[in-house]
C-alpha cells in the first residue's frame, strides 16, 4: 500500500517541526515530571493524578508518532498558479447562489473551513481540483448537490 502524501505549506511544515521539537523536549519532560510526583504519593491504583499523568504521556507519545509519520512523506505545497488550474496549494473565489467566497485548497493537516483553508480531501476541495476559471463545479453535500462557479484562481 502506497504512503498517503501529506501536504503542507513551508509555513506549515515550520509549524509542525516546531510542534515536534516542543513535544519532545518540553512536553516530555513536563509529563514525566507529573507521573514522578504523582507516585510521590503513594498507592498508584487509586491515584486518579498518576493516572492523568499516564493518559497525558499516552497522548503526548502518540502525537510525536503521528506527526513522525506526517513528516515521513511530505509534500511541500507551491503555491504559484499552474496554468491555470486548481490544485494543491491555489487560492480560488467561487460564487455559489449568488454570493462569492473565497477557498484555499491545503492538505488536510493544515485545513481550517472557518479560515477559508479546506482539504484536497474534502468532498469540496476534492470537488475543484483540476478545474479551470469559468468551470462550473457541481458538489454533494447533505443539503443536496450544490453548484460553484470558479470565478478567479489567484
Amino acid at each position: 500500500m502506497a504512503d498517503k502524501i501529506n501536504y503542507l505549506s513551508p509555513e506549515g511544515l515550520e509549524k509542525i517541526k516546531q510542534e515536534l521539537v516542543n513535544l519532545k523536549t518540553v512536553r516530555r519532560r513536563e509529563v514525566a515530571n507529573k507521573i514522578e510526583t504523582a507516585k510521590a504519593l503513594g498507592d498508584l491504583s487509586e491515584n486518579a493524578e498518576y493516572h492523568e499523568a499516564k493518559d497525558e504521556m499516552g497522548f503526548v507519545e502518540g502525537r510525536i508518532l503521528e506527526i513522525q509519520e506526517i513528516l515521513k512523506n511530505v509534500s511541500l505545497i507551491d503555491s504559484g498558479v499552474t496554468e491555470g488550474v486548481i490544485r494543491v496549494g491555489s487560492k480560488i473565489q467561487v460564487e455559489s447562489m449568488g454570493k462569492k467566497k473565497e477557498f484555499t485548497i491545503v492538505g488536510s493537516n493544515e485545513a481550517n473551513p472557518a479560515e477559508g483553508r479546506i482539504s484536497n480531501e474534502s468532498p469540496l476541495g476534492n470537488a475543484f481540483l483540476g478545474h479551470a476559471k469559468g468551470d462550473k463545479v457541481n458538489v454533494a453535500t447533505p443539503a443536496g448537490t450544490q453548484t460553484y462557479l470558479i470565478v478567479d484562481i489567484m
